[in-house]
């Protein structure tokens, strides 16, 4: 989620407001990041005077990827073989299922569900009997 570049960033430095971001505030930032790498302050490379930039206004350089990413459609964001429609993989069955995917606990119970409509089929065959008698 991109966030506001404003809200970030350095706004005040030693309880002072820094206001505009300069060129010259960029120098010398980046104359400091020399320093503390070991070369003279007229020595700043770009890559100091990036992360001055960086530091000073808050604003990340955005990865080249991730600017393509975020321009394509949701739906297209992930697609490790564009084109390739996939298939559904086989799920090999867990230790407690049978052949045709049902669980013990499935198993019990449909067994005690055909236990019980032959009981009851007993019970009023033999209910019939005894009102035939």
């Amino acid at each position: 989620m991109k966030t506001n570049p404003l809200k970030d960033g350095v706004i005040s430095e030693n309880s002072a407001g820094i206001g505009t971001v300069t060129r010259q505030m960029v120098r010398t930032r980046a104359a400091e990041l020399a320093v503390m790498d070991g070369l003279l302050s007229s020595a700043a490379t770009q890559a100091h005077f990036t992360q001055a930039k960086r530091e000073l206004t808050g604003v990340q350089d955005e990865d080249p990827v991730d600017v393509i990413l975020e321009s394509a459609p949701e739906s297209e964001r992930w697609d490790p073989v564009p084109g390739s429609t996939g298939h559904r993989a086989r799920v090999a069955p867990s230790e407690d299922e049978d052949e045709e995917g049902r669980s013990d606990n499935e198993r019990l119970v449909e067994g005690g569900i055909a236990e019980a409509e032959i009981e009851q089929s007993f019970e009023a065959t033999r209910a019939a009997t005894k009102k035939d008698l």
